[in-house]
């Protein structure tokens, strides 16, 4: 096309630049407008035709894109396609799509300073390791896998460790050292400390067994039968019967012994079947109560015979109002054995210690969330925990523990800041199986990453 407009502009040059020869030109030639006005409709005719073919090249363009996206939304269809038959056949061989196991875990450390022990006060408290602790959950096929394990200085123990399957939407069964279902769940409290009931083993418990559980929007339902305690019972073998994560009965109290010794006479739950259930009411979105019975029954066993039985039972409220959530539960426990004591064993991170045969619970905890932007602070809950333990067998003073603190939330670390009060209670300068002890505080920092 270039090449035209080069030849009209040189024929063009020549028609200008070099007029005839003859000064008298004959009647027919033509003069130099006409010919000027041939070549500028010459001109006029070039520039259409280059018009037309720009048009048709841009056609030509336009058809070949949309050549291209057809050719592209073909490919993705047909590969949604085979995706689709791919997750067909992964489900009808009982696979899904999100199939694999989740790691998580902690690093935790922590502060405390103790009123009850002059030395320790004297220095101001101590900072030390707490635990290293690792999680396991997921899923392969449609079976579940829940584990956590955990380290401390002077132990190592496992929290819980099950395989679980979903019946349906609502109902899940679990079995392995699963987490008996007692009272306000998941925990009854707020706080580090947990609620009194932990230290008797009526929260946070695992126990070796099964687990069935049903969830929807009304209601939970929860039923378990539990062959033994997580170490395997008076004839587990383990390195250390105190070596555990939560409270289990370990043994009897002989008269005459000290409430801190190890059993002589060795006694674990055996064959305890257990329900829970609890009713659900929304208001709205931010007004929800739920009222739950629970009840545990079973023996106990000496690793030859049984020698008792246990009985359990609680009654629980829960109350969430925007920020604000209340928890309430009485809790009632009895143990009875063939063989004369002065109380029961119990046995946890490396310790034993005696508790009553029998006794009431009460817990009232209030808690109030504050989302905040303090730089990385996201969350300030803010928490009072109370405890009573009264009514006791054996025993006459009773046991309380409150709990004033916050839990801050700052990115992966989660920090306990509490201040502890407490009479005759375990981690507090007191145990719940001993008479006339004090009152006495501690001030604790826990402060975790968790990932």
């Amino acid at each position: 096309m270039r090449k035209s407009f080069i030849a009209l502009s040189i024929g063009l040059a020549c028609s200008i630049g070099y007029p005839p020869s003859s000064v008298h030109a004959q009647s027919n030639e033509l003069t130099i407008e006409e010919r000027i006005s041939i070549l500028e409709q010459e001109l006029r005719a070039l520039r259409a035709e280059n018009e037309a073919l720009q048009r048709e090249a841009e056609a030509e363009r336009a058809q070949a894109e949309d050549d291209r996206k057809a050719a592209q939304e073909a490919a993705e269809e047909a590969a949604d396609a085979s995706r689709r038959a791919i997750e067909a056949e992964r489900e009808a061989r009982g696979e899904r799509a999100e199939d694999g196991i989740e790691f998580g875990g902690a690093v935790r450390f922590q502060y405390q300073v103790n009123d009850y022990d002059r030395a320790h006060r004297n220095r101001g408290g101590d900072l030390d390791f707490d635990l290293i602790r690792i999680d396991f959950d997921g899923r392969m096929g449609d079976v579940i896998l829940s584990a956590q394990y955990r380290w401390f200085e002077y132990m190592e123990a496992v929290r819980h460790a099950y395989f679980g399957y979903d019946f349906s939407d609502e109902w899940q069964g679990q079995i392995g050292l699963v987490i008996q279902p007692f009272g306000v769940m998941p925990y009854n409290s707020h706080s580090y400390f947990f609620s009194t009931n932990f230290y008797v083993g009526m929260e946070d418990n695992p126990g070796a067994g099964i687990r069935f559980k049903r969830r929807n929007d009304t209601w939970d339902l929860d039923l378990a039968f539990i062959k033994n305690d997580e170490l395997g019972g008076s004839t587990g073998f383990v390195r250390n019967l105190s070596d555990r994560y939560a409270y289990d009965v370990v043994g009897l109290r002989l008269a005459g012994e000290d409430p801190f010794d190890e059993p002589s006479q060795l006694v674990s739950e055996s064959n305890t079947v257990m329900g829970r259930v609890a009713r659900k009411w929304a208001f709205d979105d931010e007004r929800h109560l739920e009222l739950g019975v629970s009840g545990q029954f079973g023996r106990f066993n000496d690793g030859a015979r049984n020698i008792g039985d246990r009985e359990n039972i609680a009654f629980h409220a829960v109350y969430n109002t925007g920020p604000w959530e209340f928890q309430g539960q009485y809790a009632r426990y009895d143990y009875t054995f063939d063989i004369e004591n002065v109380g029961v064993i119990t046995a946890a991170y490396n310790y034993f210690e005696t508790m009553p045969s029998k006794a009431d619970l009460w817990t009232a905890n209030v808690a109030y969330s504050m989302p905040v932007n303090l730089g990385p602070i996201s969350n300030l809950l803010w928490y009072n925990n109370y405890s009573l333990m009264t009514n006791k067998r054996e025993f006459n003073d009773d046991t309380w523990m409150n709990v004033l603190g916050v839990a801050v939330t700052a990115g992966g670390v989660y920090t306990y800041i509490d201040l502890v009060t407490a009479k005759n209670h375990p981690f507090v300068g007191g145990s719940t199986g001993t008479d006339g002890g004090r009152t006495n505080t501690r001030f604790n920092i826990n402060f975790g990453y968790y990932f």
